[in-house]
């Protein structure tokens, strides 16, 4: 029997990847490197801040994010915009209905991002964990530790993956997208590569857009990864030093009965 499972767990071990890209993989999948994979990695302030960008100035025309906090546009690991951006952001952006006044004012920072569904598209609040990518949802533990789970991946090649090839069934008009499950896709292709101007003169070209803005989306589905690897980092560590003591202390406590020889 533990023949039969060790015989199991090395063949998960060596097909889970392969099995995991094969099983979420419906259409062709990206691999990128980004800033916050792996045990280590963290969030590129500047790159999250241009993702907010490209949300703001085109993607919440039909998605919202009522999940995501405005405020936390200022925390650490996040975007880190000061106080007073965070605040103008929300004013200028978004209005909310307030129950007490019966209308609509203008967002302030302890509120969410607003749902939006005049599009019947979907909140981008949990995409980037919703969806499974290069790595799928069935990989090893390992591989998603390292690789992280393939959510980002997955949003840079649908923006990628239009062909410019279109049909229309059912009254309803699809986009061919080679990354999508089924290979065509409802929703128009979102951009274009240039489509907004960033302050610091980074490439706006599709690529890079799409990049920008699935790194954002990652970070308002997971606002805390870092505390967390960082917790994690502090819990390994702290296991290490007492195992290490532990060890220690019963070959200290043992030795002397170990080294006497009985006589029978």
């Amino acid at each position: 029997m533990l023949k039969k499972f060790a015989t199991a767990a090395a063949l998960a071990l060596v097909l889970g990847p392969a099995a995991g890209h094969a099983a979420g993989a419906g259409g062709h999948m990206e691999d990128i490197a980004f800033s916050f994979e792996g045990p280590f990695g963290k969030y590129d302030q500047n790159q999250l801040q241009r993702g907010l960008q490209i949300y703001t100035e085109v993607c919440s025309a039909c998605h919202g994010m009522k999940f995501v906090p405005i405020r936390s546009l200022g925390d650490a690991g996040g975007p880190a915009l000061p106080e007073d951006q965070v605040r103008a952001y929300a004013e200028q952006n978004f209005e909310v209905f307030d129950p007490e006044l019966d209308d609509f004012r203008p967002a302030k920072p302890t509120d969410n991002f607003p749902a939006n569904t005049s599009a019947g598209a979907p909140d981008l609040s949990l995409m980037a964990k919703a969806r499974a990518g290069f790595h799928g949802p069935l990989g090893t533990g390992l591989s998603q530790l390292v690789n992280g789970i393939g959510g980002p991946e997955y949003i840079v090649s649908i923006l990628n993956g239009y062909t410019g090839e279109t049909k229309e069934e059912a009254g309803t008009l699809f986009y061919e997208n080679h990354a999508f499950s089924t290979g065509w896709i409802a929703m128009a292709p979102p951009l274009s590569g240039e489509d907004v101007e960033f302050a610091d003169g980074h490439s706006n070209s599709l690529h890079h857009e799409a990049q920008d803005v699935a790194a954002f989306l990652m970070w308002a589905a997971e606002p805390k990864m870092m505390a967390r690897k960082q917790a994690g980092l502090v819990g390994v560590i702290f296991l290490v030093i007492l195992a290490t003591l532990l060890y220690l202390t019963n070959k200290r406590i043992w030795a002397p009965i170990k080294g006497k020889k009985y006589q029978a």
